[in-house]
């Protein structure tokens, strides 16, 4: 036998994939920080960091052939050039080419050099977005760069990739940065963490292949299949993301199921004096949705349940029942909503609620400053029984003296480690605070067994009597200055409109752009009408002005990003258009045309689409115009807002998949639920490799 070596053993050659993006060649110091600022921190995380969609820039478009809602690149030579100054600057370009048609480009953000530069003569090479417009087609705002005279046009040699970016990142810049990390990539056997006998056994192809095929499509790829991710090598990625959500979440829930929590199990008295003073009787779904509530917190193991209901259905109620079980029990109550106009309707609730019963109800927001600040911490440490705020509740300093039961309204705004930050205020040894989580926007069965695997699910049925039903509109963006009419004439009639940008992918920056150049469109297009701006690069105050001067009619149209979506109720306002409507889900798009048909005036939706639509928006549209009835729309789509990333950091409105898709990929799930139960049986160290590989700094949370 020979003899042991004792040499010390050599460690195998590190995973390229977890060192430091600085690690790559000419990322420094600033632009690792700026990375970081989407969550692209390691080597690995830039392979996963996926493209959201493609253009197109291997070929050129005679202006001849271009149609309204194709993004196409065209080469001209500028025929006439304008600068307008009505409402705000504006710059027209007129180019021509040999098809001896025009194209007119729009620019509302520009400087004079930009200005000088495009002369009569000069050709250009341009990409954007083809639209109709009053002197006929044209691109707002393209892509463009100057070419010599008599210059062959290079074009690409493959599709463009468009990453998820953030400001201050460019999109070639952060490209350059995918492609040295790309050049890093490990052979397949040391990529793959899924075990070769389940690869096998679900039929799935190379991990490595698929991630070169999506950041760099060969120009025949078939740019159909990638728009609506149906292509193999984002099906393959697709099913890793999926199977990772569910390896969390599993992990999440038994971690949950090992604690214990309060029984509040109180006499009931509040309660009943509770429902003997409401003005209206508790519908069923109500009386069945508070059984569940109670039972379950009355047990001394931690409940973690979602109760869905659509806008008005009477969840507050609800919540305010779990609430008073919990004071009879001799513990405090927090209520956390995501916006302070949300927890201010909630605060306007209970205080009429409860107050009467001699229950003191705390408020608890950012906003509050020094001795106001002083008193209401000291109130909530000194044991108030309900304290209702913001994301302030979660702030360090805040201090409950017997935290029994958490509510959180509109769960999808909080990432996960939010609703937990929360919880841990009530943290006593293994002893945690019930969970109740309210959503307005109900949750199909698949999404729930799947995306929603750590919550149990109570639904309120029953929809409120007397809502006015609002008609709904799917109209091509082609037909862009009819919709315009139409909100003149409604204007004109003494109504309200809003007109909401859902540019959804791009920075916060670009999201405000696209807000700024609606609100100039609609500046000039509507004479005689007042039209006012808010997006989320606005400061508080200046948000909370311009909303409340269109709450009193002093504005015409809202331009707005998303952020109306949730607490707003402005009865005059008759008339919403959201822009490119095909991007949202079906959710979100329900939540926005919640925010009309709220008064006697009959209210109309306009969904503002992009053509040629894909078979799942067509789908998606036909089902906003047939129903408004919350439930059907949850089963048809199931995405819950795109659909609400469960362990990440950032907020709705985004896609939180970076490439799966609920609706589209529900196929998948079987096969997900497979791989996973054994992965957690026979391979959890490759489970757990894998969670740190897709949520990376967010994998912490599934062990909550």
């Amino acid at each position: 036998m020979p003899a042991r070596s004792t040499s010390i053993a050599v460690p195998p050659l590190a995973d390229p994939g977890l060192a430091p993006v600085g690690t790559l060649p000419g990322v420094g110091p600033a632009l690792a920080a700026t990375l970081a600022k989407i969550g692209l921190e390691r080597v690995q995380d830039l392979w996963f960091h996926l493209p959201l969609r493609y253009e197109d820039k291997t070929r050129v478009t005679a202006i001849g052939d271009l149609k309204a809602g194709e993004r196409a690149q065209v080469v001209g030579a500028v025929e006439a050039v304008e600068r307008g100054f009505r409402y705000r600057p504006q710059l027209k370009v007129a180019i021509g080419d040999d098809s001896r048609q025009t194209l007119l480009l729009r620019f509302f953000h520009f400087h004079r050099a930009q200005a000088d530069q495009l002369k009569p003569g000069v050709r250009l090479l341009c990409y954007g977005e083809v639209r109709h417009g009053a002197q006929g087609l044209e691109m707002v705002h393209p892509q463009y760069q100057r070419v010599g005279d008599e210059q062959a046009v290079a074009v690409d040699d493959r599709l463009s990739p468009i990453y998820p970016t953030t400001e201050g990142l460019g999109q070639k810049r952060l490209a350059g940065v995918i492609d040295k990390a790309l050049a890093l990539l490990p052979p397949d056997a040391a990529l793959e963490l899924i075990p070769p006998p389940l690869c096998l056994a679900h039929g799935l192809t190379s991990l490595r292949e698929a991630l070169l095929y999506v950041h760099r499509p060969p120009p025949d790829a078939p740019l159909a299949d990638l728009t609506n991710g149906s292509h193999p090598a984002q099906q393959r990625l697709a099913f890793e993301e999926l199977l990772t959500q569910h390896l969390s979440l599993k992990r999440m829930r038994a971690a949950v199921r090992r604690r214990r929590a309060p029984a509040l199990d109180g006499n009931g008295e509040l309660r009943g004096r509770f429902v003997g003073s409401l003005p209206f009787q508790l519908t069923g779904a109500q009386l069945r949705v508070t059984r569940d509530v109670l039972a379950d917190i009355a047990c001394a193991k931690p409940m973690l349940r979602l109760v869905q209901g659509d806008v008005g259905s009477g969840k507050t109620a609800v919540a305010a029942m779990a609430a008073l079980a919990a004071v009879e029990a001799g513990w405090q109550v927090a209520l956390m909503a995501p916006t302070e106009l949300l927890a201010e309707q909630h605060l306007r609730n209970f205080r009429h609620w409860l107050e009467p019963l001699g229950i003191h109800v705390q408020w608890l927001a950012g906003k509050q400053q020094g001795k106001a600040r002083a008193q209401a911490l000291a109130c909530v440490a000194d044991g108030a029984p309900v304290v209702i705020g913001t994301h302030a509740l979660m702030q360090e300093g805040v201090a409950f003296s017997r935290l029994g039961l958490v509510i959180v309204d509109e769960q999808h705004r909080f990432g996960v480690q939010q609703r937990l930050a929360l919880r841990d205020k009530g943290l006593e040894g293994d002893l945690v605070p019930h969970q109740l989580v309210l959503t307005a926007t109900p949750i199909p069965r698949t999404l729930a067994m799947s995306a929603y695997a750590d919550l149990d699910v109570s639904s309120i049925d029953e929809l409120p009597p007397g809502r006015t039903l609002v008609q709904t509109v799917a109209v091509s963006n082609a037909r862009r200055v009819e919709v315009i009419e139409r909100i003149h004439a409604a204007c004109a009639e003494g109504r309200q409109a809003y007109w909401v940008c859902t540019l959804i992918e791009e920075s916060e920056q670009l999201r405000a752009q696209a807000a700024e150049v609606a609100h100039a469109e609609l500046s000039a297009a509507l004479e005689g009408c007042s039209v006012g701006l808010i997006h989320g690069r606005m400061k508080p105050k200046e948000k909370q002005a311009v909303m409340d001067a269109f709450k009193a009619g002093g504005l015409s149209v809202l331009v707005a990003t998303t952020v109306i979506e949730v607490g707003v109720d402005v009865p005059n306002a008759s008339l919403m258009v959201i822009e490119n409507s095909e991007r949202l889900g079906l959710a979100q798009l329900h939540q926005l045309r919640g925010r009309v048909g709220r008064g006697a005036v009959a209210s109309n939706c306009v969904l503002l689409y992009q053509p040629p639509l894909g078979q799942l928006a067509r789908e998606r549209l036909n089902v906003m115009r047939e129903t408004c009835d919350g439930f059907r729309i949850a089963e048809k789509d199931l995405q819950l807002r795109g659909p609400g990333e469960v362990l990440g950091t950032r907020q709705t409105g985004q896609l939180a998949f970076r490439i799966a898709d609920l609706a589209r990929d529900a196929h998948l799930l079987p096969a997900v639920q497979q791989v996973g139960e054994a992965m957690l049986r026979q391979h959890p160290r490759d489970a757990e490799r894998l969670i740190e590989r897709w949520i990376g700094a967010a994998a912490r949370y599934a062990h909550a």
